[in-house]
């Protein structure tokens, strides 16, 4: 009995040092890593924020929300957004006219810079930069720094970078004091060179109207010099006549 507790403590005493490796080298093993977060969610970021219910709703009813969130997974460029504040909404004139459906969606896009731009990039960015509204020269921002201040210029408007609401490596998004207009839309109208034609081409007609008339009038006088003549000369004929008939009418 003695012989076999005897052997059972040998043996335990053999395990002790397997155990003590094995417990060290489970402390030693890492931590699992935590699990990969979503896909970064522009309309999340903005919701948080808590001051661009308006822009949301503008990115929602055009769709543009989904589209930049694939944007960003697809992307290595990454993106800029200048978000403009519901105050800024406020401030904001109502223009003359509704905006329809694509102006809405380009009014939004204007708003965004195909290009990560970090905010001590707008230093050395190359002026205009294009935006997701277009390639048209009335589509394009222009950016300056002037010390602490960052300035974004559309044409129709000026206005200032006020805050950083995110950043990360690929997405920036900047909140501005004033919506950015796009002076496609809110500038004055171009005048196209096929609008412009019709107007040269009906001068043209009236001065050729206008030759016509005058050709007309003096046409008129060539008749009426012509009438007179032949009524002056008919005339002294038949004076003529008459004084030849008188002489012969002596000698009867």
């Amino acid at each position: 009995m003695h012989h076999q507790q005897h052997s059972s403590l040998l043996s335990l005493l053999l395990l002790l040092p397997f155990l003590h490796r094995s417990s060290i080298a489970l402390a030693q093993a890492p931590a699992p890593s935590p699990s990969p977060t979503g896909p970064t969610n522009v309309v999340k970021i903005l919701k948080k924020a808590g001051e661009f219910k308006t822009f949301v709703r503008l990115l929602k009813t055009t769709q543009l929300d989904s589209n930049l969130n694939s944007q960003l997974g697809d992307t290595n460029n990454g993106l800029t957004i200048f978000a403009p504040s519901d105050a800024a909404f406020t401030k904001l004139k109502t223009p003359g006219r509704s905006l329809n459906r694509r102006e809405k969606m380009q009014l939004v896009q204007f708003h965004i810079v195909p290009t990560f731009i970090s905010r001590k990039q707008f230093e050395t960015v190359s002026n205009p930069l294009k935006t997701h509204a277009g390639s048209g020269d009335r589509f394009l921002l222009n950016v300056t720094v002037s010390g602490d201040s960052v300035n974004v210029k559309t044409g129709v408007i000026n206005t200032t970078v006020s805050g950083t609401v995110y950043t990360d490596t690929h997405l920036a998004i900047y909140r501005v004091d004033d919506v950015l207009l796009p002076a496609a839309i809110f500038g004055p109208k171009e005048k196209s060179p096929a609008a412009a034609a019709p107007a040269a081409a009906k001068k043209v007609k009236a001065d050729d109207e206008s030759d016509d008339e005058g050709d007309d009038g003096d046409g008129d006088g060539v008749s009426k010099n012509v009438s007179r003549g032949v009524i002056v000369g008919f005339g002294s004929l038949s004076l003529g006549i008459c004084i030849v008939l008188a002489h012969i009418a002596l000698f009867l």
